[in-house]
């Protein structure tokens, strides 16, 4: 059997995700037979069926689903090594830090300040993103190390827990639930939530009803927040670095903590990166022995 060509995983991909050969098509810009036709020659190369076809349906097989799982791996892995080989190339190598605005939970400077004492450290640089699009930039290679909130999608990565604190809601505070001392998320049912804000479970909120575009910073949530237009889940930290006159912030009985950890790739050898983590896990034991010594101190 020849290998496999990046063209022809990139291709089966495509048909693999919509499940339709002429969206595939225009997804790849190109036109619908020559596409047929690749897929075709694939299965006789690999000499089983991918996709079970009919005139109404496209269904991936058994073999489908396990060439799309390690296609998608393998794609991953070419994109990743041909940044990470510009960046190793550059004249001037950084780390690269993926992290949401805001959610570090405090220990960003701290963590940083750590780091730049070790020998191994290189300049730092920060690639700002959505929720949850960190780990994905780790996996193309744009970015070295991360500040997360677990769970994550961990194909390929490694992670070490930093911090866990209590979710609130934010809402405004002219909301007849602010006058409430402590909420539960049934409460809450039928509230927006921000698009790109993680919601209860974890995933992705969708857009508002209604809302035109997604926030695209905390600024931008609050101010919605203030007018009622949305409620936003925010870890503890976010809060406190985060009083506004219009917005209200209350315990959720049933809503989890978050975690704060750092995640980078498994197959990490750069000495700057196992700084990073090293300082990274020390401040965040750091700040744990401190906020237990304020505890017993508020509690004797």
């Amino acid at each position: 059997m020849n290998d496999l060509e990046v063209r022809q995983l990139r291709y089966f991909v495509a048909v693999a995700e919509e499940l339709h050969f002429g969206r595939a098509a225009d997804r790849l810009g190109m036109a619908q037979p020559p596409l047929s036709r690749t897929i075709r020659d694939l299965e006789r190369q690999l000499g089983v069926a991918l996709f079970e076809r009919t005139t109404r349906q496209v269904k991936l097989t058994g073999a489908g689903e396990v060439l799309l799982r390690d296609a998608r791996t393998a794609l991953e892995a070419v994109t990743a090594a041909a940044h990470r080989a510009r960046h190793a190339g550059s004249a001037s190598p950084r780390l690269r830090i993926a992290l949401k605005a805001d959610i570090d939970g405090g220990l960003l400077p701290q963590i940083l300040d750590a780091y730049s004492t070790d020998p191994a450290a290189l300049p730092a640089e920060l690639v700002l993103g959505g929720f949850g699009a960190q780990p994905q930039a780790l996996r193309d290679g744009l970015a070295d190390v991360a500040l997360v909130l677990s769970p994550i999608d961990d194909r390929g990565l490694d992670s070490e827990p930093l911090l866990t604190e209590p979710v609130l809601v934010a809402m405004a505070a002219t909301d007849p639930l602010a006058a409430r001392t402590q909420l539960c998320l049934a409460d809450l049912a039928g509230r927006n939530l921000p698009s790109g804000a993680p919601a209860d479970d974890g995933r992705t909120a969708p857009p508002p009803p209604g809302a035109t575009r997604p926030a695209s910073n905390l600024s931008e949530i609050f101010s919605l927040v203030e007018t009622g237009s949305i409620v936003f889940f925010a870890p503890a930290s976010v809060a406190r670095r985060n009083p506004r006159p219009g917005v209200a912030y209350r315990p959720v009985s049933d809503l989890p903590n978050c975690t704060l950890a750092i995640a980078w790739p498994q197959d990490a050898r750069s000495p700057a990166v196992a700084a990073f983590v090293r300082a990274a896990c020390a401040i965040a034991v750091a700040h744990h022995a401190q906020a237990e010594t304020h505890m017993q101190s508020t509690t004797a």
